[in-house]
């Protein structure tokens, strides 16, 4: 009885710490972006490396208040996609998915159609993604020089 306790709790082990094994923190790259668009400004603190992103990005909206959460997502190719999770001006919490296309060391961000999926919303798979007319074009900021 001792022997299957013990096994048990070793698979039981084994699955959590496999479960936990994602990338290292430290492969990451941390960079800030920022975007005006008239009397907004969009702030996105992200790290990032070959395969995914996250971090903090913030929508000061003039008049309106600011939209302020967390990012997260896949890099594929030249596309960042996830999702932006946040607390509207109006005190609760939302989520949106986010597509940003990286151009010429800037980033885009890109307008589709919506839906949900497993009650997420997610942008419709087999619709395009239009990054022709952006809300924010971000450039990153740099570091000032000691």
């Amino acid at each position: 009885m001792q022997k299957q306790i013990f096994l048990y709790l070793f698979i039981i082990t084994i699955i959590l710490f496999s479960c936990n094994s994602k990338e290292q923190k430290d492969n990451f790259k941390h960079v800030v972006y920022r975007a005006i668009n008239n009397k907004d400004t969009a702030t996105l603190s992200i790290n990032i490396n070959e395969k995914r992103f996250f971090g903090h990005y913030e929508i000061s909206r003039h008049r309106f208040g600011k939209d302020s959460g967390t990012v997260r997502g896949d890099l594929k190719r030249d596309t960042l996609r996830g999702d932006f999770h946040y607390i509207g001006y109006g005190g609760s919490w939302k989520r949106i998915p986010l597509a940003l296309l990286k151009k010429e060391n800037k980033l885009f961000s890109g307008t589709g159609v919506i839906g949900t999926y497993l009650n997420l919303p997610c942008f419709m798979p087999g619709t395009p993604i239009d990054y022709s007319n952006p809300e924010f074009v971000f450039e990153e900021l740099k570091a000032p020089e000691k």
